[in-house]
């Protein structure tokens, strides 16, 4: 039987007052029972994130949600910092960084323009698939199952009905997670291995006045 609390829900949206879907996908999330969310741009405003509570948040989840629109292609500023501060080397990858091995991540976003705009005919060139390797290899360097992602594209002409369904599904999936049929036979992740020779060896400070 799966933890009460098992699913960490990462959202992150600069103006998440202003958001028609963000905000509604935001609430059906914290509706679910098995999930914490946090909301980044609410706990975060200063930029100065809690890198130690955000870690034990991580480890107690096996389901790590990011809850986002697509910015230029994309993630929001805060959640990128959120990575750079949170998935530390020795904690989340590399030598002795094994924390975030054998959990599943899975990307939640909301994209402005229509699907037919991700394809080489469309004005955004590419399939959006094209765009999410390093959401892929981020999980992949710390041993992560990086799962299909649920998208909702068009997100600024998205009907009320619409939004109601992908609200709705979020709240089913993370209700019935982890048994979805597409991951049956999804093989788990394992971490790329990083040599400790890719990193130069740690320096000790210099002291302030020979800095």
């Amino acid at each position: 039987m799966a933890d009460a609390t098992d699913i960490l829900v990462i959202s992150a949206h600069p103006q998440m007052e202003l958001s028609r879907v963000n905000r509604q996908l935001h609430e059906a999330a914290s509706s679910a029972e098995r999930a914490q969310v946090r909301d980044l741009y609410a706990l975060y405003p200063d930029y100065l994130i809690d890198v130690a509570t955000e870690q034990a948040a991580l480890a107690a989840a096996q389901l790590v949600v990011w809850l986002h629109p697509i910015h230029w292609y994309h993630m929001p500023p805060l959640m990128k910092l959120w990575i750079d501060e949170v998935f530390t080397y020795g904690w989340a990858y590399g030598p002795g960084g094994t924390a975030l091995q054998g959990k599943d991540l899975w990307l939640v976003a909301s994209t402005g323009g229509p699907e037919d705009s991700y394809h080489p005919s469309g004005y955004n060139r590419y399939p959006f698939d094209a765009f999410l390797p390093p959401y892929e290899q981020t999980a992949t360097l710390c041993g992560m199952r990086f799962l299909p992602p649920m998208v909702l594209h068009g997100a600024h002409r998205a009907s009320t009905a619409e939004l109601k369904t992908q609200a709705d599904t979020l709240r089913e999936r993370l209700a019935s997670y982890p048994d979805w049929p597409e991951l049956e036979g999804l093989e788990p992740c394992l971490a790329c291995e990083v040599p400790p020779s890719a990193r130069p060896p740690s320096v000790a400070p210099l002291p302030l006045e020979a800095a």
